[in-house]
């Protein structure tokens, strides 16, 4: 796992061309296969209900399956790598734009016909060619996970390995959709108008990237004093914000480092990775945060703790310690405090957060709903950009492109991790504020308090035991409605 954490950390913040998967599948042939597999199988299956030896052989289970795919997939998963680094969208007028940065491009160019047509441009490139390769490898990993015929079907087989109910937190989706409808169609054609000059019929992902780029408030949110701020910040809730140099920054721009930001815990916890490339504004500053949130949660894990409980688990729980620290751009107290944003604009600033979680909410309730029906096999292969399109596009009005039908996917039900994340760490805000006041971002006793209780911990529970562990409430959608109800005014 240290191996295969560091080929993709240096692959994916440009450090070297591709990564070398294959070669470290190669020297442990041991880890995998069918008798190791099948052993965990059997302690499984024996252990009693609620023991240590049930949970931590459900989480290596889970693994295994995941890395015989992951084994069998690594070519083709070097390929797709190698691809994204070398990767160019080429422009009509002959401008080539690195795959890699076009994101970021079209987020911060204000010229909407260059907008589309750079989006045009990465949409033909990704349908050639990155598409066929990520349908191959949804379509493989699929066909393994169900010949190990651990369950009937791939959902259920990932619900038995993961302890979560994926189709119950669908239909929970679903009803967050229709519920939240009347205030996204009230919400959404104001903002376009006055942000974009553009009617929501008209709007399409690229108008997304721009407009949650949200440019009207970068002096508020300077790339010079983020880092200082933010770590200062930690630094007042009484813990050390680089965990005694376990945590490494490298937040600087570099060619062939990926647009989209991630954590690295290569070994854990002595080394762990914040990986960030430079989008500006206040992107940066919450993409900081949320970055933070998982290299804490890595660096301050008991060591003594076994494999299982550092390395896998529920990974909802990392995320929502990471959306725990990314929702402090939420809080008014917090962002006058550490930030340059005038008082006069806070108003504005979270009427556009609260339209942004909005947004993001009904985005990934969509993924999820279109992405058990892409796994579930009620929709043949080829059908599956059309349901793309219109279940992304009816959450969000924005027009998405049938090229990302596949693209737009993280492997394993990930989007399930992010929602239930998104509700912990609206319980865990409400219970910090109660234990803590609410400025729990700068109490003293608040970060020792998250390190015992929260951190050390790792991930030996599923997200919602941890919810009735320390919140005592169970994870649902009403606390974050309300949060956005109160962004919003």
């Amino acid at each position: 796992m240290e191996e295969l954490s560091r080929e993709y950390y240096a692959a994916h913040a440009g450090l070297k061309q591709g990564a070398e998967l294959q070669q470290v599948y190669a020297r442990h042939p041991a880890a995998l296969g069918d008798e190791p597999l099948a052993m965990t199988r059997e302690a499984f299956l024996g252990a009693p209900d609620g023991t240590d030896e049930q949970r931590q052989s459900r989480m290596l289970l889970d693994w295994q399956v995941e890395a015989l795919a992951s084994r069998a997939l690594a070519p083709l998963e070097e390929r797709e790598i190698t691809w994204e680094g070398e990767a160019v969208v080429r422009l009509p007028d002959g401008r080539g734009i690195p795959f890699q940065k076009v994101s970021i491009e079209i987020a911060n160019n204000a010229d909407r016909a260059a907008r589309l047509e750079m989006e045009q441009a990465r949409a033909q490139l990704v349908e050639r060619e990155l598409h066929p390769m990520r349908q191959e490898r949804f379509q493989r990993e699929r066909d393994l996970t169900e010949k190990l015929q651990l369950a009937d079907g791939y959902v259920p087989t990932w619900e038995l390995l993961s302890g979560i109910g994926l189709r119950s937190l669908r239909d929970e989706c679903a009803a967050f959709l229709r519920d939240t409808q009347a205030m996204w169609d009230d919400t959404l054609p104001r903002v376009l108008r006055k942000r974009l000059d553009i009617a929501a019929g008209d709007a399409t992902r690229s108008d997304a990237l721009s407009l949650f780029r949200a440019r009207q408030f970068d002096d508020g949110f300077p790339a010079r004093a983020m880092e200082s701020s933010i770590l200062g910040q930690v630094g007042e809730m009484g813990i050390d914000s680089l965990a005694e140099g376990r945590i490494r920054l490298d937040t600087g721009e570099r060619e062939g480092k990926r647009a989209r930001a991630f954590c690295a815990p290569v070994r854990v916890p002595e080394e762990v990775y914040l990986v960030l490339r430079p989008h500006g504004g206040q992107g940066d500053w919450t993409t900081f945060l949320h970055e933070l949130g998982h290299a804490l949660h890595f660096a301050y894990m008991r060591a003594e703790l076994p494999f299982e409980y550092r390395w896998l688990g529920d990974n909802s729980v990392t995320e929502g310690y990471a959306m725990l620290f990314d929702h402090l751009m939420h809080d008014g107290g917090w962002v006058r405090r550490y930030t340059e944003l005038s008082p006069t604009r806070l108003p504005e600033y979270h009427h556009s957060e609260g339209f942004s979680e909005l947004h993001m909410l009904r985005r990934y309730c969509a993924k999820l709903v279109y992405e058990v029906a892409m796994y579930d096999g009620s929709v043949p292969w080829r059908s599956v950009p059309d349901l793309y399109v219109e279940t992304l596009t009816a959450a969000t009005t924005f027009r998405y492109s049938r090229a990302d039908a596949f693209v737009d996917v993280d492997p394993r039900f990930y989007a399930a991790r992010y929602l239930r994340a998104w509700q912990l760490q609206a319980l865990l805000t409400e219970t910090l504020r109660e234990r803590f006041d609410e400025d729990w971002w700068r109490n003293p006793r608040c970060g020792p308090w998250m390190v015992a209780e929260l951190f050390g911990e790792a991930q030996r529970e599923l997200a919602h035991e941890q919810a009735a562990r320390v919140t005592g409430k169970k994870l649902d959608f009403a606390p974050l409605v309300r949060s956005v109800e109160r962004l919003l005014g």
